[in-house]
C-alpha cells in the first residue's frame, strides 16, 4: 500500500514545521514531505533548525501521529565550481544529521548542476555521492532523485542512467508527474518512462501540468522568445494535462508501493482543498 505524502509548500509563509503536522492531520494525512523553507533547509543554504527546533517537531510528529517521511532538499552537489559543491556536500552531511534525529528515512532531491556545463556536472555528481555514501550508509538512509528542469540532467532516460551508474541499493529514482514533459521533450507516455527505471522507480510526485511544447510552444509565453528559462506547473489534478489514467494504471499494474507525495504549488487560496481532493483522488487510485 502507497504511502500519500503531503508536500507543505503552500503553508510554509504561514506555519512552522510543528504546525505543519497538525495541518497534516487534520486533512487526514499521515506522512509528510518537507519541501525547502528558509528556516530548515533552503535551497543551497546550510540548514538553520537547531536542537529547540528538532525537539519541537518530534513532540509534533508524536502528538499529531504525522511523520516527516522525506525532507526535499536542493543543494547544488553537482556545482561545476569545485569549492561550491563542496560547501553543498557540508550542507548535505548536516542534513543527514537532522534527518537521522527525526527518524527521516528518505531524502527526496535532485541532481542540479549546469545543464550549459553537463560532463563537468556529472563528475563533480560522482564525486558528491561517492562523499557522502559513508553518510547515507551509516544512518541508513535512502535516497530517491530526479532529473529537475534546468539540471545537469534533464530527461528520464538520462537520470535512471546516472540512478544506475551510482548502482546502490538505498540510491534510487523519483518520477515527477509536472516534469513529465520536459523528461520527455514534450512526448509525454509516462507508463513506459516509469518502466524505463523498472525496479529503480522508488518514488512519485503527483501534480498535474500542461504541456510546455505543444501549440508550437506556446501554451506558455515566456519573453524574451528564446530565453534560457524552463517553465511547468504543480497543478491539482486535472489542471493541465498529465494522463492520469495511464499514470495510476502503471502504478496499479506493477503493485507499486512506495511513496506518492502531493506537490501542488502556486494556488494557497484553495490548498485545503486541494490537498483533501488530491488524497481522496490517490487514494481511491491506488488503494491508499
Amino acid at each position: 500500500m502507497v504511502k500519500i505524502l503531503l508536500d507543505p509548500s503552500m503553508y510554509h509563509p504561514h506555519l512552522s514545521v510543528a504546525e505543519e503536522c497538525q495541518k497534516a492531520a487534520d486533512l487526514g494525512y499521515e506522512y509528510l514531505e518537507l519541501s525547502p523553507r528558509w528556516d530548515f533547509h533552503e535551497w543551497h543554504h546550510y540548514p538553520k533548525v537547531d536542537r529547540a527546533e528538532i525537539a519541537k517537531v518530534k513532540a509534533a510528529m508524536t502528538s499529531t501521529g504525522v511523520q516527516i517521511w522525506t525532507f526535499n532538499p536542493v543543494f547544488n552537489w553537482a556545482s561545476p565550481d569545485e569549492q561550491e559543491r563542496q560547501v553543498q556536500v557540508r550542507n548535505f552531511r548536516r542534513l543527514l544529521q537532522i534527518a537521522h534525529e527525526l527518524e527521516v528515512p528518505l531524502i527526496a532531491t535532485e541532481l542540479s548542476g549546469d545543464p550549459t556545463q553537463p560532463l563537468t556536472s556529472e563528475h563533480q555528481f560522482f564525486r558528491s555521492i561517492e562523499e557522502l555514501a559513508p553518510d547515507f550508509e551509516k544512518y541508513g538512509i535512502e535516497c530517491t532523485i530526479e532529473a529537475h528542469p534546468y539540471d545537469f540532467v534533464e530527461t528520464n532516460e538520462r537520470a535512471v542512467g546516472i540512478v544506475r551508474g551510482v548502482d546502490r541499493d538505498w540510491f534510487n529514482y523519483e518520477f515527477c508527474c509536472p516534469h513529465l514533459y520536459h523528461l520527455s521533450q514534450g512526448a509525454g507516455d509516462p507508463a513506459a518512462m516509469m518502466a524505463y527505471a523498472g525496479d529503480r522507480l522508488r518514488h512519485v510526485h503527483i501534480a498535474d501540468v500542461y504541456n510546455h511544447l505543444a501549440n508550437v510552444g506556446n501554451r506558455y509565453i515566456v519573453n524574451p522568445p528564446g530565453v534560457d528559462a524552463r517553465i511547468h506547473q504543480h497543478n491539482e489534478i486535472g489542471n493541465g494535462e498529465v494522463p492520469w489514467d495511464e499514470v495510476f494504471g502503471y502504478l496499479r499494474e506493477t503493485d507499486y508501493d512506495g511513496p506518492v507525495s502531493v506537490c501542488v504549488f502556486g494556488w494557497e487560496e484553495r490548498a485545503d482543498d486541494i490537498h483533501v481532493a488530491m488524497r481522496e483522488r490517490i487514494a481511491k487510485e491506488l488503494g491508499a
